[in-house]
């Protein structure tokens, strides 16, 4: 975002309550840009009552007192969301839910490049704004949409021409406070759409008829099991709508574990609305294996297996890890708490793990009660850092097991952020 405004030559004010020192690697990325003043390890009011505009990061609430402030003195807050909706000609495809949109979405992207100028940004890690000058009309623009970018969307009224919705699980409750706030919150997804909108839907989740409720145009749904008016997997073979020929067998889809069928048939839905054809369809399933950190195979080390899969940052998502890598691994979860219920997961570990590396955290603690409550059966170790987890789980391995990383939690406790979880799990990992 900074690069983006500097390079069209505006006057940039950074602000942030994190320090210099926090902020190293970021500053170390915009070294060299001209016009930027830095305010940091703190706010002043005064830079939020002079301005043009300002762009708010997503993880600011609206609620924030400076953005207030900002308001009460008529001053645009923008997201970099925002800015492209508002200046982008493309043809907009955006995508949410609680789990799989990272992997739905840059699926989406490979099917839709077969055939169009497609680009792929958003919540993955990439600001749209950077393809501002490459996307045209004719464009199509796939946006992994969070719930707190579509909280901010919805005060511009705004939703992409085709919304994608993967699923529902309670989740970011420690921002939304309820499920139904969070619920809200990723409505916005369709709820500003027109009549010509389009809404792909998860037929098999509890929470697809709400959203059908608010969706302006046709809608489309895709499911595991059901024969619906989309994608879907009927006897391991994928099909779409009416056709009578299987698109693609499971056993040829590269993409594994049952879960990602789902966003399977997400994504091909998706593609045969814009007509992408059956073979380039194949093409794709047989060789896109999935996303980094995402249950990704890292190596195998005197023939213990160990996978990565640091984006599990709720409970139903480590559950997924352990159907699909146990039963007898060696999990290490654990982390921050976004006031979610670690009940069911401290089921599948009692169940799944032989052994548990805890990482610290207030999530940590749920999971540890949880235990108890179940006679805690599998042996656990508590850690205070990714290099120890590591050793202590490689320590009681033997050949032929498996060890997982899926901490069921938020990372910014220990971590940046779950890519650096990841990172370091993946380091470390390597030098053994």
């Amino acid at each position: 975002m900074v690069t983006f405004l500097a390079s069209l030559g505006a006057n940039v004010l950074v602000t942030d309550i994190k320090t210099r020192e926090e902020l190293a690697d970021s500053l170390d990325q915009l070294k060299g840009l001209r016009n930027i003043e830095f305010v940091l390890g703190r706010h002043r009011k005064e830079d939020f009552i002079d301005k043009d505009f300002i762009v708010k990061n997503p993880g600011v609430p609206a609620s924030s007192p400076y953005l207030t402030l900002a308001r009460e003195h008529n001053i645009p807050v923008e997201t970099d969301i925002s800015l492209f909706f508002m200046l982008s000609p493309a043809r907009i495809i955006g995508v949410t839910g609680t789990k799989g949109k990272s992997t739905t979405a840059s699926l989406i992207y490979e099917l839709l490049k077969t055939r169009y100028l497609a680009f792929l940004a958003g919540n993955i890690g990439r600001t749209p704004l950077t393809i501002l000058e490459k996307a045209d009309a004719n464009s199509l623009v796939v946006l992994e949409l969070s719930s707190w970018q579509l909280e901010d969307l919805a005060e511009f009224k705004a939703s992409p021409f085709i919304s994608v919705i993967t699923n529902i699980f309670p989740d970011h409750l420690n921002r939304h406070k309820t499920l139904t706030h969070y619920i809200e919150a990723k409505k916005s997804i369709v709820r500003f759409g027109i009549k010509e909108s389009i809404a792909v839907l998860n037929a098999d989740d509890p929470y697809a008829s709400e959203f059908a409720a608010e969706a302006k145009g046709k809608i489309y749904y895709f499911s595991m099991s059901k024969n619906v008016n989309g994608a879907f997997f009927q006897d391991a073979k994928l099909f779409f709508d009416i056709e009578e020929s299987p698109i693609i067998n499971v056993s040829d889809i590269a993409l594994k574990g049952e879960h990602n069928l789902s966003n399977i048939a997400a994504a091909v839905s998706v593609a045969k609305i814009y007509k992408v054809k059956n073979n380039d369809i194949q093409k794709v399933l047989r060789s896109f294996a999935g996303m980094p950190f995402r249950q990704q195979f890292i190596r195998e080390v005197r023939g213990v297996s160990f996978y990565n899969d640091t984006t599990a940052t709720m409970p139903e998502a480590a559950i997924a890890a352990l159907k699909r890598l146990g039963p007898a691994c060696i999990l290490i979860a654990g982390g921050m708490d976004k006031g979610l219920d670690y009940c069911e997961l401290a089921g599948e570990i009692d169940k799944q793990a032989k052994f548990l590396v805890l990482l610290p955290g207030s999530a940590s603690d749920k999971i540890m009660l949880g235990l108890r409550v179940k006679g805690l059966g599998v042996r656990v170790k508590e850690v205070a850092s990714m290099e120890e987890a590591v050793r202590e789980a490689f320590g009681v391995a033997k050949s032929g097991d498996t060890i997982i990383l899926s901490p069921g939690a938020a990372s910014f406790n220990l971590f940046k952020n779950e890519f650096d979880r990841g990172e370091q799990f993946n380091q470390i990992v390597n030098s053994l």
